[in-house]
């Protein structure tokens, strides 16, 4: 039996356990009781025994009914025991995602251990890593990869080949687990290059169960889908709301997952009402056609910042959902509605239930309402941890400075948050991707905003590229909407509407798709360079025509040690940067006896566009003059 939180009403937020809050300016509320309840592994034991043969986990023609999946995962269970699985005894579950990455996660569960899942397609030296960090009792992989792992003091057990377990009594076993026990450590990027390990106790777990199946109101005729690798916490969330409740789980075939169209089709053709989609999946999967035969209720994103509203025909909700691994999933949550708001980011909607969030200047204090801040999580959410990370531990989990427990910490997320008026919250992104350019604050967050209005755009990211040496510049990276074709010149008149000159990139690369790396997240670090095959440009070369684009090209073929330039160039992606753009102004004034400023070479970049501004500014000056004395400055 373990100790937890009863369903609650989801417009409670910013709750916490046993403290008193100081009210502040984000309106949190009084905490809410516990009342003992059941934990996960005893829900879906109570669900076996309601629906012996109703679905649990459907992978093609492969049905796994509720009897089969609690039958295998005692004898499991029973198994690891035996092996010496128990209280805080974390167990390595390398395995796919598959019926038999459930039944072993459930066994773990059962036997009161932590399971570790370790995605077999993560680089070997990194789960080497994991394995030698967290020393699990027992290691449950495949038996291809099996004689990988062999060496360590953890027992392999592979669980398509090994069949000890299968003598193993199939009744449950008497395990007591109590809410601060360890339910499960999954490994998280570092900011170092080292993963980090999370703890998340039963009274976590279950906090997100309980809300979601209040939340999206989970029954027994639900169809979830299972897509997350088990590496990303997003697979927790997948799996545990649905099993609890009696719903069934439908896992799809690698090719079909990542590809929008086949995933919608499965969808459909699977009756899937609840599914989540990382946000880079999700995107391009909601500006599809849905039949009416669509049973879909809610789409749940994440992952990534949301850059696209949902269009009125669409048959389902979008639910825009943020949450650090360290916070158990799912930290806040929000319809999206239909309507665009235009230079507005999606929300990410208010705090879940028995979790509260503020916005932090760097002194600990509330920002004032829609002011940006860092912001830091609370509540029944919060891991215990970094397993073998006191240090890092210490400086992430902070203690809790309106709280009277002197335990209360609040999780320190690196984020950039802002609240609204209407208690919604708005993302603005990492703290360390914000950018600097021309001594401007930039969140990359906003831009993309803006360039994924655009209707040929399906999705970008934005980033800054340029040497220590050298003025960074902003580059886009796009994927077009069905491959429709645009131009910079198109792309930067856009963007000027609703963007300050300062903030439209300079580079745009085109890609067939955005890389993601395991989690499902945009992987910035796989974004190629900016080159002449996959830069964004007009289609064909046009050659210098009038005599202000022939000497200003004369001028930047020199300054960049080119052969020849198209009048639609852009001096950036020539090479060009602000140091030797501040050179070009020079040149530009001896040349033309005008002065501009170095914001106009940003508004104007190519030598169309900085020709028409080079002509305005002489035209400006030499009104007074004749015809003929304008025709001889020009030549």
């Amino acid at each position: 039996m373990v100790a937890s939180l009863t369903s609650l009403d989801p417009s409670e937020t910013h709750l916490t356990r046993r403290s008193t809050l100081r009210l502040s300016p984000l309106r949190n509320v009084m905490p809410h009781d516990y009342s003992p309840a059941l934990c996960v592994s005893d829900l879906v034991i109570k669900q076996a025994a309601l629906q012996p043969n109703a679905p649990a986990i459907v992978t093609g023609s492969t049905v796994l009914s509720y009897a089969d999946l609690d039958r295998r995962s005692n004898r499991l269970a029973n198994y690891l025991i035996d092996l010496g699985v128990g209280p805080e005894t974390i167990v390595g579950l390398c395995l796919n995602r598959s019926p038999e990455s459930v039944v072993c996660a459930l066994a773990v569960i059962k036997a009161g251990g932590a399971y570790l899942p370790m995605d077999p397609d993560y680089p070997t030296e990194r789960l080497r890593f994991m394995l030698n960090d967290a020393s699990p009792r027992v290691l449950i992989t495949w038996q291809k990869l099996a004689p990988e792992f062999s060496e360590g003091p953890w027992e392999v057990i592979s669980i398509d080949r090994d069949q000890d377990f299968e003598a193993c009594s199939s009744e449950a076993p008497a395990t007591l687990i109590s809410d601060d026990q360890l339910a499960y450590v999954i490994y998280t990027s570092g900011s170092t290059g080292q993963p980090k390990g999370v703890e998340i106790n039963h009274q976590s777990l279950l906090n997100l169960v309980s809300w979601h199946n209040h939340e999206f109101a989970i029954t027994a005729k639900d169809r979830a889908s299972h897509l997350a690798g088990v590496g990303f916490d997003a697979a927790v969330w997948e799996v545990w709301p649905y099993l609890t409740a009696g719903a069934s789980l439908h896992l799809p075939d690698e090719t079909t997952r990542v590809s929008p169209e086949l995933l919608r089709d499965w969808l459909v053709e699977n009756q899937i009402t609840i599914s989540f989609l990382p946000t880079a999946l999700a995107e391009p999967v909601m500006i599809l056609d849905w039949p009416e035969t669509t049973n879909l209720r809610y789409l749940l994103t994440g992952a990534d910042t949301l850059h696209r509203y949902p269009t009125e025909n669409l048959p389902f909700e979008l639910i825009n959902n943020y949450g650090p691994t360290e916070c158990t999933v799912v930290t806040t949550s929000g319809r999206v509605p239909a309507e665009t708001k235009p230079g507005a980011l999606p929300t990410i909607g208010r705090p879940i239930a028995n979790t509260f969030v503020y916005v932090l200047d760097e002194k600990l204090q509330p920002a004032r309402l829609g002011v940006p801040g860092e912001l830091y999580i609370g509540g029944a959410g919060v891991a215990r941890g970094y397993l073998n990370r006191p240090d890092l531990t210490a400086e992430r989990f902070v203690r809790h400075p309106f709280s009277d427990d002197p335990s209360a910490k609040l999780y320190k997320t690196g984020d950039r948050a802002r609240y609204l008026p209407d208690g919604q919250i708005a993302y603005l992104g990492r703290i360390d991707e914000q950018i600097k350019i021309l001594g401007y604050r930039i969140e990359p967050a906003e831009i993309e905003a803006a360039i994924d209005s655009h209707p040929a755009i399906a999705s970008s990211v934005v980033t800054a590229c340029g040497s220590a040496c050298e003025e960074r510049r902003l580059t886009a990276y796009l994927v077009m909407s069905n491959g429709t074709p645009t131009a910079t010149a198109d792309l930067r008149s856009f963007l000027q509407v609703s963007l300050p000159y300062y903030m439209v990139p300079t580079v745009f690369v085109k890609l067939e798709k955005l890389p993601l790396n395991g989690n499902g997240k945009v992987d910035r670090a796989a974004l190629p360079e900016p080159n002449a095959e996959n830069t964004l440009r007009d289609e064909m070369f046009i050659a210098p025509g009038t005599p202000i684009e022939v000497r200003l090209a004369t001028i930047v073929c020199s300054l960049l040690n080119l052969n020849e330039v198209s009048v639609n160039d852009n001096f950036f992606l020539l090479g060009g940067h602000s140091l030797l753009g501040t050179q070009l102004i020079v040149k530009i004034r001896a040349a033309f006896g005008v002065d501009l400023a170095l914001r106009a070479l940003f508004d104007a970049p190519t030598i169309s566009e900085l020709s028409s501004e080079i002509e305005r500014l002489i035209l400006e000056r030499v009104a007074d003059m004749s015809e003929d004395e304008v025709v001889r400055l020009l030549a």
